[in-house]
């Protein structure tokens, strides 16, 4: 399986070797994952960013609470619970994202080698090198099923 950074660095890349394996009905593919994986991204930075003010309000609400302004208190945790609705909400949509880019990942072909000949099927191969004779025995070799 390919690294989705190469894929994302590379899309021209990953386009042209599948043309070369002649499975252009996964070209879209890349596009694809490559959308999917930019709101994957998105998703887990909203979710850092909602993190991040969760735990500073969650701080304020101590120092509020100390300094006898439950009103302002309250005012906070409300604003705690709707981030963690939030986020919740995003949680599920990473997972879903993640796997989504998971499955195409796995279809899109790894990269072909340089010094691989490209052919249509078997009958387009180049023998490189062949290494002794091929044995043919004196008897008559059984079938096997």
């Amino acid at each position: 399986m390919l690294d989705i950074k190469f894929v994302r660095a590379n899309p021209d890349i990953v386009k042209e070797n599948i043309k070369k394996k002649f499975q252009d009905d996964k070209l879209p593919l890349v596009d694809e994952v490559i959308e999917y994986d930019k709101e994957l991204r998105e998703a887990k930075t909203r979710v850092e960013y909602l993190r991040s003010q969760r735990n500073t309000i969650s701080k304020q609400i101590g120092v509020l609470m100390g300094q006898g302004k439950k009103e302002e208190a309250e005012e906070a945790k409300k604003q705690v619970a709707a981030m963690a609705d939030e986020m919740a909400a995003l949680d599920v949509k990473e997972q879903e994202l993640t796997e989504k880019v998971r499955k195409i990942m796995l279809v899109i072909p790894n990269i072909i080698d340089p010094s691989v000949p490209i052919g249509k099927d078997d009958s387009e191969n180049v023998e490189i090198e062949r290494f002794g004779e091929p044995v043919v025995p004196d008897f008559e070799i059984p079938y096997h099923t």
